[in-house]
């Protein structure tokens, strides 16, 4: 294998033979190839290829009972056990809005995917994946001791493709999303300050052809204003100290991944900060934390507030919200919260 070609299905399973402890992203690093090749060269040995469609999966999932589901990006990985349910698909999305599964999904993401078959000592890990058309990993599927594993080789039987290849072909053309636009302040303002409803942002930013940071940075500090890099972690104490329910949304560009409740158990491990609760796992690189806003947005019940943590390369990494019923005020304690988080300091030159 040279400098610029890639490896070989059987040259990519005698590194991960080589290296059984290495985390999949990080042999997908080292290798220079993406997460769907790792899997891929196992095809016909513990992976089998099935259609990527999310709405066929969503239209099966039930059927597995409890399972953990996963959604992550670069920089945060946000685990959630309990079983898909009130599941709704149309347009352009789907939904999942089950009591501990929340999920909001864009299935033209969903391009390419997997069933895989794990040793874990005596056991069998089994579990769904899917990736979207570069290869990167949009949202896994584990079953759990108590998953109907019947209904799981039925799915997959099902859902099978003839072609099972062993080679992945990524796309790797990204459609760049037009942020090109010369909003004024005051311009950015106003639409701002005419939301009634939080769901109202994504739109108002596409309208002014602006990115998300771009939006915070500008509009001023009685909308957003910068943190500390250590806010996220210290919002994290604070809500399990006052047992404060909170929303954790993790997503990438196929999925969001929502939990909503208190937290208990947070972890440190290097740069990782966890939460490790029974029905909860998150974990956080804080490492990759660039930038981190507080985030007020007016709403037809008042200003909701957020804290919305930023990578390197602009794109949100993780956003949380005080819980709160549509209709009902934000919980003043979430906003106490928030409004004592160390705000950022600028260092002079």
């Amino acid at each position: 294998m040279t400098e610029n070609t890639k490896p070989s299905p059987a040259e990519i399973r005698a590194f991960r033979a080589e290296n059984p402890k290495m985390r999949e992203r990080d042999i997908a690093a080292q290798l220079k190839v993406s997460e769907a090749a790792l899997v891929a060269a196992e095809v016909g040995i513990s992976a089998t290829r099935i259609d990527g469609s999310a709405i066929k999966l969503l239209e099966r999932v039930a059927e597995l009972g409890e399972v953990m589901a996963l959604s992550r990006n670069e920089s945060a990985v946000h685990e959630k056990i309990g079983v898909y349910e009130n599941i709704k698909t149309g347009g352009q999305g789907a939904i999942v809005l089950g009591e501990n599964i929340d999920l909001r999904i864009f299935p033209s993401r969903w391009v390419h995917a997997f069933a895989v078959t794990k040793k874990d000592g005596d056991q069998e890990r089994l579990s769904l994946q899917y990736f979207d058309k570069a290869g990167t990993a949009v949202h896994k599927v584990h079953l759990r001791p108590t998953s109907n594993v019947e209904a799981y080789h039925s799915i997959v039987n099902d859902l099978k493709l003839e072609d099972q290849s062993q080679d992945f072909v990524a796309d790797d053309s990204k459609t760049v999303a037009d942020e090109s636009g010369s909003v004024t302040k005051d311009e950015l303002r106003d639409h701002w300050s005419k939301m009634t409803d939080t769901h109202e942002f994504f739109g108002m930013l596409r309208k002014l052809k602006i990115g998300r940071q771009a939006a915070v940075r500008t509009v001023g500090d009685d909308f957003a204003w910068q943190l500390d890099n250590t806010a996220t972690a210290e919002m994290m104490h604070a809500s399990v100290k006052s047992g404060l329910p909170i929303m954790c949304f993790v997503g990438n560009d196929g999925i969001v991944q929502i939990h909503s409740g208190p937290i208990f158990n947070i972890q440190p491990m290097g740069p990782w900060i966890n939460i490790l609760d029974e029905t909860f796992h998150l974990h956080l690189r804080q490492d990759h934390i660039a930038e981190t806003w507080a985030v007020r947005k007016p709403t037809k019940d008042g200003h909701v507030t957020s804290v919305e943590v930023y990578g390197a390369n602009g794109e949100m990494i993780i956003q949380f919200f005080g819980k709160r019923h549509e209709g009902s005020a934000e919980r003043a304690d979430w906003r106490d919260i928030v409004e004592s988080l160390p705000k950022a300091t600028s260092v002079a030159a």
